[in-house]
């Protein structure tokens, strides 16, 4: 049977005799230490048993070293290096200063293996002090802040220009759609009967390639799910948690105070071990009614605050490029405030990753709603959530179209993400973009049966906000992946362009052209006028009325269908009143295409904790800690 190092079982009977830890927390923590092969402080600081400051303290004065808090004593920026920022947060040591001619490496995971690298990495000729996790996390932000928070903002668009959004629309976009407003606007002068006949018929065959394709999408995604998911399962069984990498969870928030309490309780209850965990909190500097609800949960050594400097656009993936630099792990997932991932969601990640080809970047979760019985919007929301995560993306995967990613939930290998220089915080559903543009770096995305429930919103004013940011933040992403067309077709082939067009591009203009041809049968049916027969010949008649009639109730069927997979069939009735949904979503997509030409980088916030359900999970979060 395996045991302690020496250190870790000195270190453990030290603590004991000096009554810092209980003999009961000394025998869980030596077990949890030798299952998830990691050390016994690190068990002890992660599961809150000791102080941070105590236990740091108390061993620099064992081993006669010097104990130093680097908020009074910081390092010397001079010694630190930029493109040694993940070492220094991954061992947890960085160079401090350089005192009478000796450097000085502080260090927050005192013992051999520091030692071991600290003398490969600087030499033997130096002298170590110890610090605590907290200050020296905290003192390599500080110094490298300005310059973090430049590149958070501008280094995709300075190494990779043609890939931002921080240009709405280039001179050749905007010379195209001049061209084609001309050209239209002749043709209707001339010839204004046959142009408006073409134009109708090019919008009908949209609609009825957009029904048709997400048809097949969903066709393509109902197979063959259950295998994978059973063969992922029984591997997750068979992981060793010694073999786990470190995993770093990244939750961006901005004035959500009142949720913290959930998300740490979700986050306490992942089935991972808990010292390999790196959760980093990410908080506008500016936010201090958040940070200091966080600061006042007494959150444990597994948990960072990380505090972004204010810069523009204030956008969530502004604050996760700044963040993600300090990344302690090898793989990193991105969780909103209000999220509850299944405990067992990141074991099933690391299966995925340890069976894919080294060409897979991303696995993305599927994202439903814990409180979908609350309202219509709620339980509309929610079939939504299920066609799309359940049906939609799934065939996208099984047909190799580019994966547009989700807000939250999906996973990423590090290596790949600094790479790609992370996400682009001038497009709004930066998620998407990273996808596509994944793709056409030559990476693909995977997905996992595992699902992580949110808060749907219940209200829909709030859901018109986010909604318009989804859509406009799509209008970006296609306007960004269309500047170099025979680069796309290039590199995500004929059938990927095509879902492309359709699965991003269709999501958008369906929402703008809804209501004109809503106005032209509402029109029709009310006056039977017959100034519209002449717009209308029979083949495109029929065509139109089959895109209506059969299209619209494909989609309701496909509604209808969404929720079996989950067996929430008192769901299925309300499929029938799609129609204000997809109302809703074209005024959502009208607002958004408003702010793509007014505001584009604008974040429209949505407001989380509005649910009823809130007010419940808060107060047994803090019941769940507190029992703890």
């Amino acid at each position: 049977m395996a045991e302690l190092t020496a250190s870790d079982s000195w270190t453990g009977d030290f603590l004991a005799e000096q009554g810092l830890i209980t003999l009961a927390q000394l025998n869980e923590a030596s077990s949890l230490a030798l299952r998830w092969g990691t050390s016994l402080p690190d068990v002890l600081l992660a599961r809150a048993w000791i102080d941070a400051d105590t236990y740091y303290a108390t061993l620099a004065a064992r081993f006669g070293m010097e104990y130093v808090q680097l908020t009074d004593v910081p390092p010397d920026p001079a010694l630190l290096r930029e493109d040694e920022v993940a070492d220094y947060m991954r061992e947890l040591t960085a160079p401090w200063r350089v005192l009478d001619g000796r450097l000085h490496i502080a260090t927050a995971r005192p013992g051999p293996e520091a030692i071991v690298y600290i003398r490969e990495h600087w030499g033997p000729d130096v002298a170590l002090v110890v610090t605590t996790k907290p200050d020296l996390q905290r003192a390599v932000q500080d110094v490298f802040s300005e310059r973090f928070s430049h590149a958070a903002v501008f280094d995709l668009a300075e190494r990779d220009p043609v890939m931002s959004a921080q240009t709405v629309f280039t001179p050749r976009q905007l010379i195209a759609g001049w061209a084609a407003l001309t050209v239209t606007a002749l043709a209707l002068a001339v010839r204004p009967v046959a142009t408006l006949i073409v134009l109708n018929l090019l919008m009908s065959l949209f609609y009825l390639g957009n029904f048709l394709f997400k048809a097949v999408l969903i066709w393509a995604g109902g197979s063959q799910q259950h295998v994978r998911a059973r063969e992922i399962e029984s591997a997750v069984r068979m992981l060793r948690d010694e073999d786990l990498p470190i995993y770093t969870v990244l939750v961006p928030m901005f004035r959500e105070p009142d949720v913290l309490p959930i998300l740490a309780n979700a986050l306490r209850k992942l089935d991972y071990p808990t010292s390999k965990l790196d959760i980093k909190i990410v908080l506008e500097e500016g936010d201090h009614e958040t940070i200091d609800a966080a600061v006042r949960l007494g959150l444990e050594g597994i948990f960072e605050i990380i505090r972004v400097p204010p810069s523009q656009p204030q956008t969530k993936p502004k604050a996760c490029n700044y963040a993600f630099r300090f990344a302690r792990g090898d793989y990193l997932v991105i969780f909103d405030a209000e999220d509850k991932p299944e405990p067992d969601q990141l074991k099933k990640v690391v299966v995925a990753f340890n069976q894919a080809p080294d060409s897979v970047a991303c696995v993305q979760c599927r994202l439903n709603y814990y409180n979908r019985d609350e309202n219509w919007l709620t339980r509309m929301f929610t079939l939504d959530y299920s066609l799309w995560f359940d049906l939609m993306l799934p065939g996208l995967e099984r047909l190799r179209v580019p994966i547009p990613l989700g807000g939250t939930s999906n996973h990423f290998r590090m290596d790949v993400l600094r790479e790609l220089h992370a996400w682009d915080p001038f497009n709004v559903t930066e998620d998407a973009d990273l996808g596509i543009r994944m793709t056409q770096k030559g990476y693909e995305v995977r997905l996992v049966e595992s699902t992580t429930f949110e808060e749907a919103n219940v209200s829909q004013t709030n859901w018109v906000r986010q909604r318009s940011r989804w859509i406009k933040g799509y209008m970006q992403t296609f306007l960004v992946h269309i500047r170099r067309p025979v680069h796309l077709m290039r590199t995500i082939g004929p059938l990927g362009v095509l879902g492309f067009t359709f699965f991003i591009g269709g999501t958008m203009l369906s929402g703008l052209l809804n209501p004109i041809f809503w106005g032209i049968f509402a029109l029709w049916a009310v006056t039977q006028t017959a100034a519209l027969d002449n717009l209308f010949p029979p083949i495109l008649l029929y065509l139109a009325l089959f895109n209506l009639l059969a299209g619209n109730g494909l989609f309701m069927f496909l509604m209808m269908l969404a929720p079996f997979r989950r067996n929430w069939l008192q769901l299925t009735p309300f499929s029938l009143t799609v129609i204000w949904y997809w109302a809703l979503m074209s005024i959502a997509a009208w607002k958004g295409a408003w702010q793509l030409v007014s505001k584009p980088f604008y974040w429209e916030k949505t407001n989380h904790g509005l649910s009823k359900h809130t007010a419940h999970e808060v107060a047994l979060a803090v019941q769940e800690q507190q029992a703890a």
